[in-house]
């Protein structure tokens, strides 16, 4: 198989920073569902949380840079005692942001002055829901989860989120439940938003589909069932040229839960730092240099088959 570097450079398509737009901020691994197709293996006996004095640190770093966007995710972000602190800040440091959620914990019943918050300030929410039948979801994971999420919902539109006329996004994100290619996403949101409102009278915001990155538990998953190097080549002979320019890892910065930077939430999880160097957010002055290369590894075929996809879903329609 090509080397993705290869691939570059057959399609005379460097992968090179543009200018930085968004800040992703891992807060932990810890995570209450152990979700099959997690490329950083969050879960429930995963320990690791960012501390408050890193997030004052990242939240340094924001104030250099002054990024358009700000992408909290994790694990669950939910379970970091000092989120409330973070998004109330963060809030005042970007025009935009955005909270990741699997929605079974946001809305366990047991965070409504988090959700006051999240309200107060405007945040986007980005909540997984992969299907629209239990038994890919709960396979995906676990048992449960697909009435939960479903209450979830519910509970988001009853408070504005997703609901047309009022300010506040829901968005929804969609894997495949396997080793192939997430279908199209227009096709997708327009199935999801018909069949979401004719069974249970739920909308949404805008609907992405992601393909799943052969890293962590996917990867553990796809050797044990003897799929990684089909998967693996299934990805690169998708290959996408045209989406090279969009791709996220050219306008964000990642910052892991122990407060290092890379160049994606993917090199993190693979343990590639940005610009090879393990640098900790507290010492980097500004963005990144324009036009500094990106690390990049096979698993970088995940992001640009097909459509290809970035953490805003796909980039071409």
């Amino acid at each position: 198989m090509t080397s993705f570097q290869q691939a570059l450079a057959q399609n005379h398509t460097p992968l090179v920073r543009g200018p930085v737009e968004t800040l992703q901020i891992n807060v932990g691994l810890k995570c209450n569902l152990a979700c099959k197709h997690c490329h950083l293996e969050a879960g429930p006996q995963r320990g690791e949380l960012m501390s408050r004095e890193t997030m004052e640190q990242v939240l340094d770093y924001a104030r250099r840079v002054e990024f358009a966007t700000i992408d909290i995710t994790g694990g669950s972000p939910e379970l970091n005692p000092w989120l409330p602190f973070l998004v109330e800040n963060a809030a005042k440091l970007a025009p935009r942001l955005l909270l990741r959620s699997n929605l079974t914990l946001l809305t366990d019943g047991s965070r409504g002055r988090l959700l006051d918050l999240l309200r107060s300030l405007n945040v986007a929410l980005i909540v997984s829901f992969p299907a629209l039948n239990p038994g890919p979801v709960e396979a995906q994971r676990g048992a449960g989860t697909f009435e939960s999420c479903l209450e979830g919902l519910g509970l988001l539109n009853s408070l504005g989120w997703g609901v047309e006329g009022q300010d506040l996004e829901l968005d929804l994100v969609a894997n495949p439940a396997g080793a192939f290619l997430p279908p199209s996403q227009a096709a997708t949101e327009q199935r999801f938003r018909r069949e979401m409102a004719s069974r249970w009278g739920l909308s949404f915001s805008n609907l992405f589909t992601l393909a799943n990155v052969p890293l962590g538990r996917f990867r553990a998953w796809l050797e044990g069932s003897g799929n990684y190097e089909g998967y693996l080549q299934k990805l690169a002979d998708g290959f996408n040229p045209f989406t090279v320019p969009g791709l996220m890892c050219r306008n964000q910065v990642s910052v892991s839960w122990d407060g290092y930077l890379y160049d994606c939430d993917f090199n993190q999880a693979a343990g590639l730092p940005m610009s090879g160097e393990k640098l900790h957010v507290s010492r980097m002055p500004g963005p990144p240099d324009a036009a500094l290369p990106i690390q990049v590894s096979e698993y970088c075929y995940a992001c640009t088959a097909g459509a290809g996809f970035t953490c805003g879903g796909s980039i071409e329609n």
